[in-house]
C-alpha cells in the first residue's frame, strides 16, 4: 500500500517544539519533492513549507519562516519538519504530501496526502 504517515503531532505551551515526521511506505520518496500544509478549524488548507527531492531546495511560508525547518532522510524515507518558538496561531493539522513537480503549494500537484498530524499549541 503507498502511502503517507505523518507523526509528531500533540500539545505544546506558546513557545515551545515539536518535530513532524512524515513517513513513506511502499514507494521511495527519492523522487518526490515534498511539502507540509496545515488547515486550522474554519479556515482553508495553506502551504506551509516544501523540499525538493534532493533536499537542495527549500521554501517557507511567512508565517513561518525563521521558526520552522524542513529536512529530508531518504535513506529513512523520511521528511521532518522542525517547528520551534511556536504559537498558538500555528494551532492545525499538519499534512504532508508527495508530488513530482518542482515545490509550490498547489495541492492537486501532489499525489500522496498523509492522514495529518494534530499540533496544538496553548497553555
Amino acid at each position: 500500500q503507498l502511502q503517507l504517515v505523518e507523526s509528531g503531532g500533540g500539545l505544546v505551551q506558546p513557545g515551545g517544539s515539536l518535530r513532524l515526521s512524515c513517513a513513506a511506505s511502499g514507494f521511495s520518496l527519492d523522487y518526490y519533492g515534498i511539502a507540509w500544509f496545515r488547515q486550522a478549524p474554519g479556515k482553508e488548507r495553506e502551504g506551509v513549507s516544501c523540499i525538493s527531492n534532493s533536499g537542495g531546495s527549500t521554501n517557507y511560508a511567512d508565517s513561518v519562516k525563521g521558526r520552522f525547518t524542513v529536512s529530508r532522510d531518504n535513506a529513512n524515507n523520511t521528511v521532518y519538519l522542525q517547528m520551534n518558538s511556536l504559537k498558538p496561531e500555528d494551532t492545525a493539522v499538519y499534512y504532508c504530501a508527495a508530488g513530482l513537480r518542482p515545490c509550490s503549494y498547489i495541492r492537486v500537484s501532489y499525489k500522496f496526502w498523509g492522514q495529518g498530524t494534530q499540533v496544538t499549541v496553548s497553555s
